[in-house]
């Protein structure tokens, strides 16, 4: 009697091992399939810069809350015979619809910053065409231009926001020279921060609510035109045809 006890408990140990093994081996092989899965689906990057041998470079200016500065920023563009590029919240667009307007009519590009600025990366591939066709279609109805540069809410893309965007004949844009505005530097920190990273086919993040930007922006623009570049809009600097971006986010033409 004590001979099969004992063996009934071998048994019940060894079906224990065996099926420990077993779920090991299911969660191994799930991690391992995921892990492949993973790595053998390439990353799409947005562009940050382009791959140019001419010195050019383009002014950019994110627009979500606020106005108090845009017109004073438009004019100060005027004055140097300057065009950049806008991206603008939808919420913004319906709340300055004659900003819009005046933005499109100097000459500047008007680029979508998504309809109510949210996480790109945390929506559905369908929210995400949502938030993209709202704001183009808002920006459109005042411009009569529908945008073809994207730029997304807190720099944040995945795969399927990229693809989104290629899908609908727009180019996800992001910066390679963040001018740190939102953090209230002095005009001469960002300044020195522009020189610093300037390079041919450079994109420039600025905001238009931000405190120093329109006390920093003649100086800026100066120092880049002292540098030998020309300032234009990212429209004029994106070259035309099949492209691919590198690791750097690079754009570079095929």
């Amino acid at each position: 009697m004590r001979f099969i006890l004992l063996t009934r408990r071998k048994l019940a140990i060894l079906f224990s091992c065996v099926l420990i093994g077993a779920i090991s081996l299911i969660v191994a092989t799930t991690t391992a399939d995921q892990v492949v899965a993973t790595v053998s689906e390439p990353r799409e990057i947005p562009i940050y810069y382009v791959d140019t041998d001419e010195k050019v470079c383009a002014l950019s200016f994110d627009a979500a809350w606020g106005n108090e500065q845009t017109n004073t920023l438009l004019d100060i563009l005027d004055e140097y015979e300057i065009k950049s590029t806008f991206f603008l919240v939808k919420q913004w667009v319906d709340q300055y619809p004659d900003d819009v307007k005046e933005i499109a009519a100097r000459g500047h590009d008007v680029g979508n910053h998504s309809a109510t600025h949210p996480h790109m990366a945390s929506l559905t591939s369908d929210e995400q065409i949502k938030e993209i066709g709202d704001c183009n279609a808002a920006v459109e109805e005042l411009t009569g231009s529908r945008p073809t540069l994207f730029r997304a809410p807190y720099g944040e893309y995945d795969n399927k926001l990229v693809q989104n965007l290629r899908d609908n004949g727009m180019y996800c844009v992001q910066w390679n020279i963040d001018s740190l505005d939102w953090k209230d530097p002095s005009p001469g920190e960002m300044v020195k921060r522009i020189r610093e990273k300037l390079c041919p086919g450079s994109i420039i993040l600025m905001h238009n609510g931000a405190k120093n930007t329109p006390e920093a922006l003649p100086q800026i623009i100066e120092m880049i035109q002292g540098e030998g570049y020309t300032i234009v809009p990212i429209s004029a600097i994106l070259p035309e045809g099949d492209y691919y971006t590198d690791h750097e986010g690079k754009m570079i033409l095929r």
